[in-house]
């Protein structure tokens, strides 16, 4: 999402008029980044001062692997069937191969992965965004992207796990996993974090919604 943001600064402009809430927005976000900086981002760093790299590549892939049940189901209420083959294969292979999707085998087929949600699925579908709106503890949305987090919650295991203590711990892990992930891509924050994050987060949704086909402003 960084990424996408630095290099589509043209589009900041269509960024801004798309922040009614902006308010509200800060206020979340500072109540957001605080819970990092001092609870989140320091767990993540020490999770990845201390776990080997193969072990913490190894779990990330197997989140990859229970992500791709949503990427293939997003993939089929879009229409993109040979993508939803290529979800299926993924999850064939990594699933067993794989064991469980420790190793992604697939990528060294040739399979990649998807990136797909319920908001973007909406998006295709000719939904409109609607404000941007920063969740408290979940970070940057749209209205739109809000309420495409309730389909998509079904499509992970959480909800069928009654041991509590165990779903709570996957969820647990899966968080500071996804919060390692991110921690060298916040070098390219540049200027104010808020619109920085905010330009970037709607910058890319118009990107993956459009599969790239991203028209200037300029």
């Amino acid at each position: 999402m960084l990424l996408v943001g630095a290099l589509l600064p043209g589009m900041g402009q269509a960024a801004t008029e798309e922040d009614p809430w902006e308010g509200f927005n800060r206020a979340m976000f500072r109540f957001n980044d605080t819970l990092d900086t001092y609870a989140l981002k320091p767990v993540a760093q020490g999770y990845q001062a201390v776990t080997p790299q193969f072990l913490e590549d190894g779990v990330h892939n197997v989140f990859g692997n229970i992500g791709d049940v949503g990427n293939l189901a997003n993939n089929l209420l879009q229409g993109k069937l040979h993508d939803a083959g290529v979800d299926t294969s993924r999850l064939i292979f990594n699933t067993t191969f794989g064991l469980l999707g420790f190793f992604d085998v697939a990528r060294h087929m040739g399979l990649a992965k998807s990136d797909e949600d319920f908001g973007q699925t909406l998006g295709v579908w000719g939904v409109d965004s609607g404000p941007y709106l920063v969740i408290p503890f979940l970070g940057p949305s749209t209205v739109r992207d809000a309420g495409g987090r309730v389909p998509d919650s079904f499509l992970t295991p959480y909800p069928y796990m009654d041991h509590v203590p165990t779903r709570n711990v996957t969820r647990g892990v899966e968080v500071i996993d996804t919060r390692a992930s991110l921690l060298k891509a916040e070098r390219l924050i540049s200027g104010d974090k808020y619109t920085f994050i905010r330009n970037a987060y709607l910058q890319t949704r118009e990107f993956k919604i459009k599969d790239g086909q991203v028209e200037d402003d300029f």
